[in-house]
């Protein structure tokens, strides 16, 4: 349900610049925020991030006298977003489920869902879909059609899923991300108020991680293939029809785009964005953005063809190591004879010039004779 601006600043203490009537349908971050919800920004430069945004409405430290859009002025924006974020999508009381569907739970007349596995309040699960033993399905989930849950399968609450989505064994969606913040010597938690949405056509392989957002979604594209052992951390936006092979490492926040490939074993720094059909090679280390449509190897991974380079003189290195080990012996040998006084072999005497010139002198005058 909607709330009016106006009631959303009175919520977070703050004060309004802007129409107050409007109605608020929601939360997002400002990339994925709809011209119905409203926004964060924080940050050096926050109106940098909100000029590209569809936000209506902006929760912000200082006023933005460039943006024209309503705008709540707080002390705190993470503290505040996270209040209304709260308001829109309330947290769900860690409790203990027992075993089989709850009563709220809409489940589809097609749909089967094997006697051992969880299903909590709140869940919908579409036509023809498959739930199979020992799944458990957390509060507020949505399940799409034709989708296959395998064995052991955990879905955190508000987990999304579209149709056709296939999730193998052992997997979890939607578990907390991995962000802390340092207070008076300890770590503490941050805001892990997100979730996770997976889009249709989406396979995802056994024991892979996808932990859920920290204000909106973590998102996985539609005809996306994920292999076994995967992790994906809080925030990523991964594309299209991406191939993403067994033991990537994705950290938080990075963004790929379509039909980009991510080989064996690759690691992604966070923040990193991908661009169209990229290709990453097995165990590249991703440390800066990259631009579509390349294949990068190495870590750090850098372009195919600046890596070939490096490694055409790597298979060297044993030939120029024994090359310089021979011209270090050599030149250590002509510095000895340079401190001994002796000349360089081939060197001439001192005079030696004058006295040939000397000997060819007499031997023509002998002739001569």
């Amino acid at each position: 349900m909607g709330i009016r601006l106006d009631e959303i600043a009175q919520m977070v203490g703050g004060t309004l610049h802007g129409d107050g009537a409007l109605i608020c349908g929601g939360t997002n971050p400002p990339d994925q925020a709809t011209p119905t919800e409203i926004t964060m920004l924080v940050g050096p430069n926050p109106s940098a991030n909100l000029a590209s945004s569809k936000a209506m409405a902006v929760l912000c430290a200082e006023r933005i006298d460039s943006d024209p859009r309503p705008q709540i002025i707080v002390a705190d924006p993470r503290a505040a977003f996270a209040t209304v974020v709260s308001h829109f999508r309330p947290p769900i009381p860690v409790s203990l489920p027992g075993v089989g569907v709850d009563s709220s739970a809409a489940i589809a007349n097609s749909a089967k869902v094997h006697p051992t596995a969880t299903v909590c309040a709140g869940v919908t699960i579409g036509e023809r879909t498959l739930v199979m033993p020992n799944v458990v399905i957390m509060p507020g989930c949505t399940i799409g059609d034709d989708c296959v849950l395998y064995p052991g399968v955990t879905l955190y609450e508000y987990s999304s899923l579209g149709d056709r989505v296939i999730l193998h064994a052992g997997t979890v969606i939607g578990a907390q991300g991995f962000g802390y913040r340092q207070k008076n010597g300890r770590h503490l938690p941050s805001a892990q108020l997100g979730y996770v949405r997976i889009d249709s056509d989406v396979d995802v392989g056994a024991g892979v991680t996808i932990d859920r957002g920290s204000y909106g979604a973590t998102r996985i594209g539609e005809g996306t293939k994920i292999d076994n052992q995967v992790m994906i951390a809080h925030n990523c936006q991964i594309g299209r029809h991406n191939l993403i092979c067994s033991q990537v490492g994705i950290a938080g926040s990075c963004r790929t785009g379509d039909y980009v490939i991510l080989a064996g074993q690759v690691g992604l720094k966070d923040h990193i964005t991908l661009g169209d059909h990229t290709i990453v090679g097995a165990k590249a280390g991703v440390m800066d953005d990259c631009q579509g449509h390349q294949v990068y190897l190495g870590s750090p991974a850098m372009p195919q063809r600046d890596q070939m380079q490096i490694f055409a003189i790597e298979r060297k290195l044993p030939e120029m190591r024994r090359e310089l080990r021979t011209l270090r012996k050599r030149l250590d040998a002509m510095t000895e004879q340079l401190a001994d006084g002796e000349p360089e072999p081939g060197a001439s005497e001192p005079g030696a010039s004058e006295q040939r010139e000397t000997a060819s002198d007499r031997g023509d005058a002998e002739r001569a004779a």
